[in-house]
């Protein structure tokens, strides 16, 4: 059977009083390795949602996401506020496995469109934020004083400069791998090539300054002197 069919007869025997179902990730998106998993959103009115889990069934590793609509409609919240539209891409991002009241294609629907609408401006907050952490973690890679010091500070330093580029456009943000598609992403749309730039500066530290230098000055140039940051009053 192929991954559909797998996924819709776990859901059937798993979750029989299931309103809707969907299956996303990578191999809804074409890129499944041969280790990847089935992502599987599942939505109930009620216990034992909400919930996840992971398992084996029909020679698939899955990953299962049960929710009800408040618990689906908090962790999209926490998807705006981190710039990561993990949860809103693996139901709007979907094949719809199961729809009894409507709520399948409803909830695909508006997940799908606030993925395309990209997230919220950064405060200026924010990005100040962004741009001190920034800053010093350049100033920390120039002074490292070994290659295994300048690999683990470039190996951070690629990834809040790509969040940077990324929020800083309003444009979704991710880690890891998903960090690597949303700038491949960024890349296809603006005739860019920041992800390459980055990754190989892990390798040339010196390429990697000028690649975060390029971005910092696109949002304001290096930040050290006059940073604030409140502390939340306890």
């Amino acid at each position: 059977m192929d991954a559909a069919e797998v996924a819709q007869r776990l859901v059937a025997e798993e979750y029989p009083g299931a309103r809707a179902a969907w299956l996303g990730g990578s191999v809804v998106r074409g890129d499944a390795s041969s280790t990847s998993d089935l992502d599987i959103t599942v939505l109930l009115s009620g216990p034992p949602a909400p919930m996840r889990r992971s398992l084996e069934y029909g020679g698939w590793p899955v990953e299962l996401f049960v929710h009800t609509e408040d618990s689906l409609a908090y962790f999209c919240d926490k998807d705006r506020q981190r710039w990561q539209p993990t949860m809103m891409r693996l139901v709007g991002e979907s094949i719809v496995l199961l729809d009894t009241d409507g709520s399948g294609a409803r909830l695909q629907q508006a997940c799908h469109e606030e993925v395309v609408a990209g997230p919220r401006a950064l405060t200026t907050a924010e990005l100040d934020l962004l741009r001190y952490t920034i800053t010093c973690l350049l100033d920390d890679l120039t002074d490292a004083a070994t290659a295994d010091v300048r690999t683990a500070i470039a190996s951070v330093l690629w990834q809040d400069a790509a969040r940077l580029l990324l929020t800083g456009s309003q444009h979704w943000s991710g880690t890891g791998k998903g960090m690597l598609r949303e700038l491949t992403a960024y890349d296809e749309r603006h005739g860019t090539d920041h992800a390459h730039a980055l990754l190989a500066g892990v390798r040339d530290p010196d390429a990697l300054v000028e690649e975060v230098d390029g971005i910092l000055d696109a949002h304001g140039g290096r930040l050290f002197a006059g940073f604030e940051l409140a502390a939340q009053p306890v």
